[in-house]
């Protein structure tokens, strides 16, 4: 997070992981419409109702949060884990999923995702780290940072496993999102033992509204509502009213994004086809993809991205992964091209270098 938020501006950003922030001149909204104040102690009525509707649960298993899905995602752990507590987090994951498992006192253990099976869960590297003393089981769905996606018969195999345990299961979906309508739904429609987060930051360009929610079961839900009151009391209200607004007209959002994805999509997979020296697990939804780059070094392509075409993508690093990189497919159709065009400039140069200086690949 801190490099994201420090980073130089780049004309060219293929490091953002969110669709293109939704101008104000496009979002539907009457002046009169706002209020600053309003009726929200737990929960502003119309937002929980509209989440309600959008996520196919009932208002008494949901918890809106206005710090999105980063808080969300703090507040659950934070209901869900004590001090000394077990939890297995994914391998590659977000790092501040591990971050906040950290600042709570947890005993982490690790799954694997590999690369060499498609970022698919290793179901038997899970058993292994399972124990009695499990409480909590994390994971992203679609996967952060390579946008595949967790299939039913997986999650519900967890939930076993996690049942079995006397452990939760807790999901990322904030990436499912970017399926629109044609998604499934939320992992926690599988059981009580699931804990689902999200926001309408990542698929629709809302990050600015910062409309986040948990998905549980009631009685979790009141434990984060009363932890809630810890951390922020209550929500901004005008924010609350604008997430309505856009919940209301998502169906003319969801498309503007998905236009969007699409086109970079397309675009992205022929770069691919042209390239020996990258190596992806391609799917056909989601907002990032996470390649192996077969020869040179991730640092140096970032940093002459950077300084030499004014391009930015994500360093693997930040994935546990530093010889793969992410790619966002959120910005502007024509300057996600021209990243890509400047993306395999940088490719050639360092490829150029190597061969003449004879250094090996790292």
């Amino acid at each position: 997070m801190h490099w994201a938020k420090t980073r130089p501006p780049a004309k060219y950003d293929l490091a953002l992981s969110g669709v293109l922030n939704l101008p104000f001149s496009e979002f539907l909204m009457e002046p009169a419409d706002l209020e600053l104040h309003g009726a929200n102690a737990y929960g502003y009525r119309p937002l929980m109702d509209a989440l309600a509707v959008h996520c196919c649960v009932p208002v008494e298993s949901i918890v809106t949060v206005s710090g999105g899905t980063s808080m969300a995602n703090h507040l659950a752990m934070a209901a869900l884990l004590n001090h000394g507590d077990e939890v297995l987090i994914e391998e590659p994951t977000y790092d501040p999923l591990i971050a906040i498992a950290q600042y709570l006192g947890a005993k982490i253990k690790r799954f694997a995702r590999p690369f060499t099976d498609g970022f698919q869960i290793d179901l038997d590297s899970l058993k292994k780290q399972i124990t009695p003393k499990t409480r909590l089981i994390v994971l992203t769905n679609m996967h952060n940072p390579s946008s595949v996606q967790v299939n039913k018969e997986t999650l519900a195999a967890i939930g076993k496993l996690a049942r079995k345990a006397g452990a939760k299961v807790l999901v990322d979906e904030v990436y499912l999102e970017a399926l629109f309508p044609e998604g499934p739904v939320s992992s926690v429609h599988l059981g009580p033992e699931f804990v689902a987060t999200s926001s309408l930051t990542k698929g629709y360009g809302l990050s600015g509204l910062r409309c986040g929610w948990i998905l549980a079961d009631p009685e979790l839900i009141e434990q984060v509502w009363r932890l809630k009151d810890i951390f922020d009391g209550v929500g901004p209200h005008p924010t609350e009213r604008m997430s309505v607004m856009a919940l209301n007209q998502l169906p003319y959002i969801a498309e503007r994004a998905k236009n969007i994805l699409q086109s970079n999509r397309a675009a992205l997979n022929q770069f691919f086809d042209t390239r020996d020296d990258l190596e992806a697990v391609r799917v056909d939804s989601g907002t990032t993809s996470f390649p192996l780059l077969r020869r040179g070094n991730v640092e140096d392509l970032c940093n002459t991205l950077i300084e030499d075409y004014e391009t930015a993508i994500v360093p693997g690093r930040f994935f546990e992964m530093p010889q793969h990189f992410r790619i966002g497919i959120c910005c502007k159709p024509e300057l996600f091209q021209a990243g890509l065009e400047r993306l395999g400039a940088a490719l050639d140069s360092l490829g150029t270098e190597d061969k003449r200086t004879g250094a090996p690949a790292r």
